[in-house]
């Protein structure tokens, strides 16, 4: 799913001679659900009639808008007028000349709309524009050409642009998460590795169960997924391709290996193994496949995930006789305890910004998502479920994904934004856990 091309504001798109205006209106991302920007999202006419095979134009006008709407409600930042209060519906005119003073009336402080065109070799047009509807000036215009069948990664894109200049913040909708989907009795749990758009849409599985998989992790290229499996019961570290669908096992250990991460240019994974009795964390150059030892101390060091910067990586240890987080250089050197609160603390995970570290903490019985600066600093839990676990950042730093179990019954993905509010349900079939959130698609 790859977009094809980006049109220039000044391309075939017969858009307003005006320039885009500096935005007026500011959401402020830190205030989650306190103030959500009242905003319409209404149909996107159809430039033309042209039919393609995932619908005409005018079909698909009504699905961009629900997606771009969708999106932004689930930011929690946003709150998209329903479309039963739209007097009118919106021309091809409208679109590059809004009739503000209407959509004053129904109280929205934004609008989002556009237009959508077949084109004769199959592909789509679909022309993005946001504005401020007091002030009257555009905010964002955007045009994106694609395949019929990737029109929700378009309806993403839009939602990125109008997420962007609306926060200051890049957007994270055109986006996917690996996870591990589970079914059957909890004594004997069938595990497989599933991948979805980060709204829960195009879900597919990839393996088919007959070995039980964990820790799924995306390289930065959003197009191979390392993982550890249990194939033929040996605990092994498997990198997955997609598209390809190839799977190749990255080596033979001594012992067995677990929880593996990229660097940030995926030229190295980082994993534990455990040899001699001893849990340490080791790195692997993927190119030559040279294997560095990175911890020596006695006790379980696992978890690790590197910097942004792949400077320093943070990982889980237990050497000082409960889990707790460190840090290291990522040539081993300089490991220093950083995380101080009640309990214990495991699966510590980077932020994309680079100044926060995720986390989950255990303790009382119930396991919460917490957030930490990487000197230690700022310790904040931002659920408290009875299991709430194995956090993973949005590519933009600004939300967390993690699993939570019920007791006795389901465990679902479930998001919160990292001021500790917005709390949704992410859709998955089955039981979904150990989730990782891709960068931005490219």
């Amino acid at each position: 799913m790859r977009i094809l091309s980006l049109l220039a504001p000044a391309a075939a798109l017969a858009l307003p001679a005006f320039a885009p205006a500096a935005a007026q209106l500011r959401v402020d991302i830190n205030a989650g659900l306190s103030q959500p920007l009242p905003i319409a999202v209404p149909t996107f006419p159809a430039a033309n009639a042209t039919a393609t095979d995932a619908g005409t134009p005018a079909d698909l006008g009504g699905r961009i808008a629900a997606v771009i709407a969708a999106d932004l409600k689930s930011s929690g930042l946003f709150r998209p007028l329903d479309p039963a209060a739209f007097t009118t519906q919106v021309s091809v005119d409208d679109t590059l000349r809004p009739q503000f003073a209407a959509w004053r009336t129904l109280a929205a402080q934004a609008l989002v709309t556009g237009t959508v065109a077949g084109n004769a070799d199959g592909t789509i047009t679909l022309a993005c524009y946001g504005y401020d509807v007091f002030a009257q000036t555009e905010l964002a215009r955007q045009g994106f050409v694609t395949t019929a069948s990737n029109w929700r990664r378009a309806a993403h894109k839009c939602a990125d642009l109008v997420y962007a200049r609306l926060t200051g913040e890049t957007g994270y909708f055109d986006s996917r998460v690996v996870y591990v989907s589970e079914t059957g009795a909890r004594t004997r749990r069938i595990k497989r590795l599933a991948v979805m758009d980060q709204d829960g849409a195009n879900h597919r599985f990839l393996t088919a169960g007959q070995a039980l998989v964990l820790t799924p992790r995306f390289a930065p290229n959003s197009q191979t997924i390392t993982y550890m499996s249990f194939e033929a019961n040996r605990p092994r570290v498997w990198l997955y391709t997609l598209g390809s669908g190839r799977q190749a096992a990255i080596g033979e250990f001594q012992g067995m290996s677990f929880a593996p991460r990229f660097s940030p240019d995926g030229g190295t994974l980082v994993f534990s193994m455990a040899v001699g009795g001893n849990t340490d964390v080791y790195k692997m150059n993927l190119a030559s496949r040279a294997v560095t030892r990175l911890t020596s101390q006695p006790g379980i060091d696992t978890s690790p995930s590197f910097s942004p910067d792949g400077s320093r990586i943070v990982f889980e240890s237990d050497r000082g006789g409960t889990q707790q987080l460190y840090v290291m250089a990522a040539d081993g050197s300089g490991q220093a305890r950083i995380s101080f609160g009640e309990g214990r603390s495991a699966s510590p995970v980077w932020s994309p910004r680079g100044d926060l570290i995720a986390f989950t903490r255990i303790g009382g019985g119930r396991f919460g998502i917490g957030v930490v600066r990487p000197d230690g600093g700022g310790e904040r839990l931002l659920t408290n479920g009875w299991q709430d676990e194995g956090p993973t950042w949005s590519p933009n730093g600004r939300v967390i994904l993690f699993q939570r179990s019920a007791r006795g019954g389901r465990t679902d993905l479930w998001s919160v934004d990292v001021s500790g509010q917005n709390e949704r349900q992410v859709p998955t079939p089955l039981d979904g856990s150990d989730p990782a959130w891709s960068p931005l698609l490219p």
